[in-house]
């Protein structure tokens, strides 16, 4: 592997960046068969978990058969490797022989790179690709990866439609710490963009009686693992398309709102961060809440009124200077409910 250190800032990808590329490649070589990542705490508080590495291996192979990358392709490794997302780009090119160029996390990971060096394969979060976008020669070296994966956050429909005359291919990837990185992909450019995701073969999918996504991939996890993200099926019965977590559902009068297909109709009439939570409510049990990094909150008042159906309108719609992130910038929709009620008892 070719492994090229830059050094950049890293302005929001937050917090403090603790481990080194050296430090992983330490841990994968010990005579340990496990290897201990943590969760992303979008619902909570990050969990550690044990995982086997042979099994690691596995899902390197089986993405880097789907993407029908080869042994020399260049792989870009611009994600924290606190987290499985950076760990698993290091695993694919150790395992599958991928050359790995190593740039420090942050919100521009194209900026340093040089010119003559060709990228096969990156994997992003939307924060990234919304902020190389935004730079011209950043954008430039973007079109130019042949394969770029956007997983840790929804992917809004003003970044989507921003992607969609990129040359090359653009996905969206589903997966979680447990499932060692992504084991779906959903093509989001092109004349093969899809609504729907698109197991990795050896998956196997379904749908509860909760309405919940449940994933049998026996090469990554070893027993089938039910999902709190809310799904629904392709008429093929395989692929999927995902409505929301179910932690995220809002119990509002008795109807279940869920709090990311409300933030989907917003983001066309709110060009600010935001976020949809509840707070509890004695009337309704729980009220819907609409959180925006903006000292105005009034004014959003139409956008609400024009976009949503009456049971989805927020009953308070609340400023603050900034929507709580994870570290690895998802919504972290636990604190943003806490600060709601919060913001209800000083009512």
């Amino acid at each position: 592997m070719l492994f090229a250190r830059l050094f950049v800032p890293l302005p929001q990808l937050n917090k403090t960046i603790t481990m080194t590329l050296e430090a992983f490649l330490n841990e994968w070589r010990d005579e340990n068969p496990e290897l201990l990542v943590h969760t992303s705490g979008s619902t909570g508080k990050p969990k550690p978990l044990w995982v086997e590495k042979r099994r690691m291996e596995a899902s390197a192979r089986i993405t880097c058969r789907f993407l029908q990358l080869k042994e020399g392709d260049t792989a870009l490794l611009c994600m924290p490797l606190d987290y499985i997302a950076g760990k698993m780009m290091v695993v694919r090119a150790l395992t599958c022989g991928l050359r790995l160029v190593s740039v420090e996390p942050s919100a521009h990971p194209m900026k340093d790179l040089p010119d003559n060096t060709p990228i096969d394969f990156a994997a992003m979060v939307p924060l990234q690709v919304a902020r190389t976008l935004q730079v011209p020669e950043e954008r430039q070296r973007l079109r130019q990866v042949r394969h770029l994966i956007i997983g840790g956050g929804a992917i809004d429909e003003e970044l989507e439609q921003a992607l969609q005359d990129f040359p090359n291919a653009v996905w969206s990837t589903y997966g979680m710490t447990e499932t060692l990185s992504h084991i779906a992909l959903r093509r989001i450019n092109g004349a093969a963009r899809d609504d729907h995701y698109t197991p990795f073969e050896g998956v196997g999918i379904a749908v509860n009686d909760e309405g919940c996504l449940v994933v049998n991939a026996p090469a990554v996890c070893p027993t089938p693992l039910t999902t709190n993200d809310r799904a629904v099926l392709a008429a093929d019965g395989r692929r999927f398309r995902i409505l929301g977590r179910r932690d995220n559902v809002i119990c509002s009068g008795g109807i279940k709102l869920q709090a990311e297909e409300i933030e989907r109709k917003l983001r066309a009439r709110i060009h600010v961060p935001f976020m949809v939570t509840k707070r509890r409510d004695a009337a309704l049990g729980e009220a819907v809440v609409l959180m925006v990094e903006d000292s105005d909150a009034e004014k959003y008042q139409a956008a609400c009124s024009d976009t949503l159906n009456k049971y989805e309108r927020p009953k308070l719609i609340l400023s603050v200077e900034r929507i709580p992130l994870t570290e690895t910038g998802k919504p972290a929709r636990k604190e943003a409910e806490e600060m709601a009620n919060r913001s209800a008892r000083r009512q």
